[in-house]
């Protein structure tokens, strides 16, 4: 599956626009590490991209939920089992696949992270992801009540599965967030 074909399917199936950022964002982030891991970056991004595809749809992590509702999904579809394996990866609490291969230990330890970091922006008087700075996501990161849902913990153990220091982490997907803001509607400018 091609790039705009899981922007097809992505769309198809979600339209609340803070998903599809967010969608949009992971994408990015994996593409980001794909490069610097001197992997595959198109089919990265098409994991980062479809990873949450069937949630609007499907919204309980479960069994007979997201993400393994659209697992069958995109089967039907004949998307690869490499894509199908990462994405059931990112809920391996519910699919029982743990993630294993670089991609998919990638996905974990960036998924809530950019919504972690698309969350700071937008409290910013700017809602910029211009104006965030580091030091600005690890003040909220301490705070246990700011974005509550995100599992720092998770975040945490995927990045060490990865070998990369925490902050060097949120750093780089910080930057390759800045480095597409427009694409994810975050310059601040009518976001």
């Amino acid at each position: 599956m091609n790039r705009e074909e899981a922007y097809a399917l992505m769309t198809e199936y979600t339209e609340s626009p803070s998903l599809r950022r967010h969608m949009l964002a992971v994408e990015v982030a994996m593409r980001a590490y794909a490069e610097r891991f001197g992997e595959n970056a198109d089919l990265w991004g098409v994991v980062g991209l479809l990873h949450d595809f069937d949630y609007e749809r499907y919204p309980d992590v479960a069994v007979e939920g997201h993400p393994v509702v659209g697992s069958k999904i995109l089967r039907e579809r004949g998307v690869s089992e490499e894509i199908i394996r990462a994405i059931l990866s990112h809920a391996a609490e519910i699919t029982g696949v743990q993630p294993q291969s670089l991609m998919e230990k990638t996905l974990v330890a960036v998924d809530e992270l950019t919504g972690f970091i698309i969350a700071v922006a937008l409290v910013r008087p700017s809602k910029s992801i211009l104006d965030v700075k580091l030091k600005s996501i690890k003040k909220k990161w301490k705070d246990k009540a700011f974005a509550a849902g995100v599992n720092r913990e998770e975040i945490e153990h995927a990045t060490e599965a990865l070998g990369i220091p925490l902050e060097e982490h949120i750093q780089f997907v910080l930057d390759a967030m800045k480095a597409q803001a427009e694409k994810l509607d975050l310059t601040g400018l009518g976001s």
